[in-house]
């Protein structure tokens, strides 16, 4: 959502902050709200405005974070002390055009819309200061907007230095503020370090505006959870179901049929077409496409699949870097690892894993069987307990199973090895070598039956 002015957006995105409340080795913005980093969707919003550059501000573990976004795209600026974020964002302006508007953004905000930062950048035209407001219930800690009595803001007030009145304001500062860089950069040079915590703080340009005669301008947020940051892995978790709401509700409203929309997770990217359903505690990692009239059944996990018309995934499977075509059925308790292709048709049943194996259309692989390295023509039968042997400790060998064959229960096929079309197997096989098409193989000890043997008993 790009708005349309006549001056270039820079966005700058402050990511300095050390963290101290996550108690962790990993920097605040790298960690994750539905699958990626939270620094990720500040940046990802950030690229929807077409912005002329995007200049992440960093400081503790710094490296880390530049190290996460190799991105050539993005400039960097180093805050080797933290000094407030009117400090912050001094490091990002020498690499500004005044002609540009600066729009600062926070690495720990990640879920604001671009919709809200287009209609705070529109509030910008002729050169006023826009901010970006909440109305909180509990405005403890926040800074309060200061209003004349004609109700334009003159002030932000932060809460350590706001007296009782003024912290009965609910009108509260996002942090997030949009302006002429030129007025930015002239103001943010006089920035003072006069108050409670003896920091540089951005908003005090709010106050420095209005004494020079420039308007200020605010829109106000409509969701709180939009601008709230991440301190401690309490909010970290409210944002996360709050995300997952969301995620919810778009997929509702393109008509994909919950279970209960308070129990799925997409830490990705999920593309439904019409009439798919999903039961409860589904997760959907990386890139999943569902075709047409899709059903996935509880405690399923897919991961960077694409599962085409008609196709059903029951319970308790997990599914990564598989292609799946129309009419399959898959599980309960399947396994499908990366390079599994299965064709129209075919069915993968309970407790099977494959891997790097291609399905022929209408194949069936129903019971408690591994498929690695193998490549299964039309209208094939694998029975219960067959597995490909394909690793020799070393290096993996592949299996060719040709159409219309079938497997007996019980089968190890040590690859490499080719069965022909047509080839039935004899259950309790080891098949060592390949069978020509239309043959039975068959290869077990022969049974033997011993009179009179009695179990041992205990002494």
């Amino acid at each position: 959502m790009s708005p349309t002015l006549k001056s270039p957006i820079e966005v700058v995105i402050l990511a300095a902050g050390k963290g101290t409340r996550m108690y962790s080795d990993i920097p605040k913005v790298l960690h994750r709200i539905g699958g990626k980093p939270m620094l990720q969707h500040v940046v990802d919003c950030a690229n929807t405005l077409d912005a002329k550059g995007v200049h992440l501000v960093v400081g503790f573990e710094g490296q880390k974070i530049r190290d996460a976004f190799p991105s050539p795209a993005i400039h960097w600026a180093n805050q080797d002390q933290q000094l407030g974020t009117g400090h912050a964002v001094m490091q990002a302006m020498p690499a500004i055009s005044d002609e540009s508007i600066v729009l600062v953004l926070y690495g720990d905000v990640p879920l604001i819309r671009s919709q809200t930062l287009a209609d705070l950048i529109v509030k910008t035209e002729g050169g006023a200061l826009a901010v970006l407001t909440v109305i909180s219930p509990d405005p403890t800690g926040l800074g309060r907007i200061m209003r004349d009595a004609n109700g334009k803001p003159v002030a932000i007030i932060e809460e350590k230095d706001a007296n009782p009145e003024q912290k009965k304001i609910k009108e509260t500062n996002s942090g997030i503020l949009a302006g002429s860089a030129r007025k930015l950069r002239h103001w943010i040079g006089r920035l003072q370090t006069n108050n409670a915590q003896g920091e540089y703080y951005l908003t005090d340009v709010i106050a420095m505006a209005v004494a020079e005669g420039s308007e200020v301008t605010t829109v106000t947020v409509k969701d709180p959870l939009e601008v709230l940051g991440v301190n401690n892995r309490l909010q970290l978790s409210q944002l996360e179901r709050h995300y997952q709401a969301r995620k919810a509700q778009e997929l509702l409203l393109s008509g994909v049929t919950l279970a209960d929309p308070a129990r799925i997770d997409v830490r990705g990217e999920l593309s439904c077409e019409r009439d798919v359903e999903i039961d409860v505690n589904v997760i959907f990692e990386g890139r999943v496409t569902l075709g047409n009239r899709v059903k996935i059944g509880p405690n399923v996990v897919i991961r960077n699949c694409r599962i085409g018309d008609d196709s059903v995934v029951l319970a308790n499977s997990h599914l990564e870097d598989v292609l799946v075509a129309d009419k399959c059925a898959i599980g309960p308790f399947a396994r499908l690892r990366p390079g599994t292709v299965l064709n129209s048709g075919s069915k993968i049943g309970n407790f099977v894993e494959t891997k790097k194996s291609k399905i022929g259309a209408g194949s069936k692989i129903n019971h408690l069987s591994y498929i690695g390295d193998a490549t299964i023509g039309k209208d094939v039968n694998i029975g219960a307990g067959t597995i490909t042997c394909n690793y020799d400790g070393v290096n993996k060998f592949e299996t060719h199973i040709d159409d219309g064959v079938f497997i007996g229960s019980n089968t190890a096929l040590v690859a490499p090895v080719k069965l022909g079309e047509n080839v039935t197997i004899g259950a309790g096989s080891t098949i060592t070598g390949d069978v020509p098409k239309e043959n039975l193989g068959v290869a077990r000890g022969r049974q033997r039956n011993i009179e009179g043997w009695k179990r041992p008993t205990k002494k």
